[in-house]
């Protein structure tokens, strides 16, 4: 291993549970803990504890941050109407392409946002460039080792359907505020720990939480939960589970040379409003050319990305697959060319040879139900 590679305070901790740990985006971060399957299914039924501290969290304070994230935000902030709600979006580059996908909460004193680990420091230097435009914009990263960080903080994902039971357990003097929070929204919480900041949502297609905490704080909050019953997950599980509930990675799904009509995430540009932002004139003008959907490997094997997919209507490429232990089948997102109907069967090309699968919607399973 690099000793480049950079460690979440967490890292002793993942070797001591016996994980096997990988480079991911410049980190060394558990890949599983002994069954990658078995943390999937563990998420699925009861609820497991992800270390997610290479994502990154950026507080924005100012009196024209509100302009400003109309400007570098493909969606509109102006859809949080209340403070706790939180808004997915993508960051676009002038022609339309997906510099990265975040998600921005409105808090108290502030917006925040949580961006992806490999972008981090490309995502915060184009945010900076970006507020020069506006005279009252700070950016404020809660990463350790970004430059000009204040109060590190560090991300721990609590995901499935006992999510919510172990926060009350762990925290009983919050718990009414736990159980109402809806979904997509935050809230900030004092505790034993400082200031949490609990917001419910995640990567895994069942019920959760993603936490902040201070990182001086989070070495005790990690024990304290697997004391309380949450088992360690590794980003093995956490990919199939985002994989199955249909859920974009940044680099496979999507990237700068791809927009958001053609990777599924139409839905997150909004066109209508008056404001301009980064990239909506090319959006403007550009004709959707692919479809972003599912697929049911028919035969036996693994699909993988890359791999090329065979349609009436020309060829396309699978962005994400894997193996689903949920469907104990083999399933992936693709990018095909637009106009295909869910159902039909297309060929696949794995290792110079054609296999049938079968075109599904991207969801697979949520919240515990298979959807296909």
């Amino acid at each position: 291993m690099s000793l480049m590679h950079l460690k979440t305070v967490f890292h002793e901790r993942h070797l001591s549970l016996g994980a096997k740990m990988i480079d991911f985006g410049g980190w060394d971060m558990p890949i599983h803990y002994g069954s990658q399957v078995s943390e999937h299914l563990q998420t699925r039924s009861q609820v497991s504890i992800f270390d997610v501290s290479h994502m990154a969290v950026v507080d924005c304070f100012g009196g024209e941050v509100p302009e400003f994230l109309r400007y570098v935000l493909a969606n509109n902030i102006d859809k949080l109407k209340t403070v706790g709600q939180g808004l997915y979006s993508c960051m676009l580059n002038p022609q339309g392409g997906i510099i990265d996908d975040l998600i921005v909460y409105r808090l108290e004193d502030r917006y925040r946002l949580v961006i992806n680990a490999s972008t981090a420091v490309t995502d915060i230097s184009w945010l900076t460039q970006q507020a020069v435009l506006f005279k009252h914009v700070t950016l404020i990263p809660r990463r350790s080792d970004i430059n000009h960080c204040i109060d590190s903080e560090v991300l721990l994902a609590i995901q499935g359907p006992k999510a919510e039971d172990v926060l009350c357990k762990a925290f009983p003097e919050l718990q009414n505020q736990l159980k109402k929070l809806p979904y997509f929204h935050v809230s900030v919480l004092p505790s034993v720990y400082g200031d949490l900041m609990f917001a419910r949502t995640g990567y895994t297609g069942e019920d959760g939480f993603e936490l902040s905490v201070a990182q001086i704080k989070g070495q005790a909050l990690w024990d304290y939960l697997l004391r309380l019953g949450a088992k360690p997950a590794g980003l093995g599980a956490r990919d199939t589970l985002r994989i199955e509930a249909g859920y974009n990675l940044y680099g496979q799904d999507m990237n700068e040379s791809i927009n958001p009509y053609d990777c599924g995430l139409s839905w997150t540009v909004d066109l209508k409003s008056p404001r301009d932002f980064i990239g909506k004139r090319a959006l403007s003008s550009y004709s959707q050319a692919f479809d972003f959907l599912g697929l049911v490997l028919l035969d036996k094997g693994v699909l993988r990305s890359h791999q090329t997919v065979i349609t009436p209507l020309g060829h396309g490429e699978i962005t994400s697959g894997t193996y689903s232990p949920s469907l104990e089948k083999s399933i992936a997102l693709a990018r095909l060319p637009i106009g295909q109907v869910i159902g039909s069967v297309v060929k696949v090309i794995i290792r110079h040879q054609t296999y049938d699968a079968q075109i599904v919607k991207t969801q697979f399973v949520r919240r515990g139900h298979i959807l296909i």
